[in-house]
Parts: structure tokens; C-alpha cells; sequence
């Protein structure tokens, strides 16, 4: 069984891609949806915090002109 967070985000990314291909209103989407709040919500509950899901993305900065 993988990790809670690993979990979390892979059904995540099922269910972006499933919006961005067939789109938001379609029940697979919708289906798609809850079972990644429902594999987030395990990994809150097992004391994993949001940012273990979305870590903090480090952006490079622009030089200036």
C-alpha cells in the first residue's frame, strides 16, 4: 500500500487530468474527485500536514531589465 501522501497526490492528478480531458461536470470526474479529497482527508487524519501534499514550489527569480 503506498504511502497516505503519495496516495493523496497521485488521485490527485487522476482526477486533473481526467477534468482537463472530459471535463469538470462528467461522474467519472466527479468520482475521480471525491476519492482524492477522500485520500487527502486520510492523510490529514493520520497527522500529515497540507504542505507534505503541496510542497512549497521554489520558483527562480527573473532578472530585472
Amino acid at each position: 500500500m503506498p504511502h497516505l501522501i503519495q496516495a493523496a497526490r497521485a488521485a490527485q492528478h487522476r482526477a486533473a487530468r481526467a477534468a482537463a480531458t472530459i471535463g469538470a461536470a462528467h461522474p467519472l470526474t466527479r468520482l475521480l474527485l471525491v476519492a482524492a479529497a477522500m485520500a487527502a482527508a486520510a492523510a490529514w487524519e493520520a497527522g500529515h500536514r497540507v504542505v507534505d501534499l503541496h510542497p512549497a514550489r521554489r520558483h527562480e527569480r527573473q532578472p530585472s531589465a
